[in-house]
């Protein structure tokens, strides 16, 4: 098992990104990051969650996207990570692999809205 190296609490995560820690706690709360929690309830932000956070900014602050427009086009790229594995060969090979595949793709076409 593999142990997080990099981890962030809140404040120290904000002034990284340059965002306040409000905006921080209403990402969350939209389910667009989930921080792990300490013991204590504090948040604590990994790298790969900094990088989504930084993703986020960008589209909001620089592709002028709302923040349902982010919820949607994220939701998108997690569907897509889930079919990279699904669409090798020696997944496709096995009937599991080939209907896990074809419900990803249908979810997929549910969240940009084409008929599939």
């Amino acid at each position: 098992m593999a142990v997080e190296q990099d981890l962030y609490f809140i404040s120290v995560a904000a002034r990284l990104l340059g965002m306040h820690p409000q905006t921080l706690r209403k990402y969350e709360r939209l389910g667009l990051v989930r921080p792990t929690r300490t013991i204590g309830s504090m948040r604590l932000y990994s790298r790969d969650e900094l990088a989504r956070l930084r993703i986020i900014k960008q589209l909001v602050d620089e592709g002028g996207v709302n923040l349902a427009g982010v919820q949607r086009l994220l939701s998108i790229a997690d569907a897509l990570d889930r079919l990279r594995p699904l669409a090798r060969e020696e997944a496709l090979a096995r009937d599991e692999g080939r209907r896990r595949l074809t419900r990803e793709i249908e979810r997929l076409c549910r969240l940009v809205g084409v008929d599939w």
